[in-house]
């Protein structure tokens, strides 16, 4: 029960994505992505950073760079512009193509075996979304698809290098998440400057927009996603992440009166039934691995009553004549 509720609330991450494009072309400034992705991102950073009063130490400051500028700071720059330069629905698959590399980066990097299962429902849910978002008139343009694989991939090496690297000792994810944060808002302050310029003229429905991007949308969101980073597999946790273009899709049909076909609405039942297909695969995987390092720990215990471990004897013949040990 513990592993479902944590999957439940690491899938809420994605579901809040999944309204991005809704607070974007209804209450934001239009053609502002990088300064979006900055309001987002830095006070979001700034604001749990000091709710949880801690500061990253030693090599912490770099690390803390790294995983920001990969989870946030290249990632968002590079998911916008393939949002420009590409169709919303190719712009999508794209991006749902995500666990596929975080697939073959466990496996490379954390040792999580690359399970056909998993890699199945991860390629099912690619084309469930694919169903959903693409039309006939999609175009391809180079420089989007581009800059929407390298996105992916980004996202993808930020959620398995935040579970290689784990956590300094005393350190929670809600300041690992404001670090992040703040370091991408940071990375892609530079960026707005020079391709946007000065910032637009706010006015209330955009200042309600920001605020939920801010609170919700961003530190809300990535201090759950990061959290199931700490107890979930990297596979189990990028798997849930379909959920925020079905979403979307959820969310024009409902606030927006966009229509869904019979074909998009296949593609969702594909997509959700693929996710929680992943989901059952990962827990297998993982408790399989567990079973495997008990069984390692326990073949490698001595066994009661023998003298194999150095310690063992060292303690044996450490006795005096009463028999009493003696203190060291």
């Amino acid at each position: 029960m513990k592993r479902i509720a944590t999957i439940a609330l690491t899938a809420l991450a994605p579901i809040s994505w999944g309204s991005t494009y809704f607070v974007a072309s209804e209450l934001l400034p239009p053609d502002r992505p990088l300064f979006t992705g900055v309001m987002r991102a830095l006070p979001a950073g700034l604001l749990l950073t000091a709710l949880a009063r801690k500061l990253p130490a030693g090599r912490w400051w770099w690390k803390a760079a790294v995983l920001g500028g990969l989870n946030i700071g290249a990632f968002f720059p590079l998911l916008f512009l393939s949002a420009y330069r590409l169709p919303g629905g190719v712009a999508a698959v794209l991006g749902s193509a995500g666990p596929l590399f975080v697939v073959g980066l466990a496996a490379l990097l954390l040792g999580e075996r690359a399970r056909l299962r998993t890699v199945l429902a991860a390629v099912a849910a690619a084309f469930g979304v694919s169903m959903v978002v693409l039309t006939a008139q999609a175009q391809l343009d180079l420089v989007g698809v581009v800059a929407g694989i390298v996105s992916s991939a980004s996202m993808a090496s930020g959620t398995v290098m935040t579970k290689r690297w784990g956590r300094p000792e005393g350190v929670g994810p809600l300041a690992m998440t404001g670090w992040q944060l703040t370091a991408g808002g940071l990375i892609i302050i530079p960026v707005a400057a020079l391709v946007e310029g000065a910032p637009p003229a706010l006015d209330g429905k955009a200042f309600l927009g920001y605020g939920y991007m801010m609170l919700i949308n961003t530190g809300i969101a990535y201090w759950l996603w990061i959290r199931g980073i700490g107890q979930l597999s990297a596979t189990s946790v990028t798997l849930l992440g379909p959920l925020s273009p079905l979403t979307a899709a959820v969310i024009g049909w409902a606030a927006l009166g966009q229509a869904l076909s019979p074909v998009q609405v296949l593609g969702m039942v594909i997509a959700f039934g693929a996710t929680i297909a992943g989901q059952l695969a990962a827990g297998r995987a993982d408790a399989a691995g567990r079973a495997d390092s008990v069984g390692k720990a326990d073949s490698a215990r001595p066994k009661a009553g023998s003298f194999s471990s150095a310690e063992e004897t060292d303690r044996n013949v450490s006795m005096d004549l009463t028999g009493d040990p003696v203190r060291r």
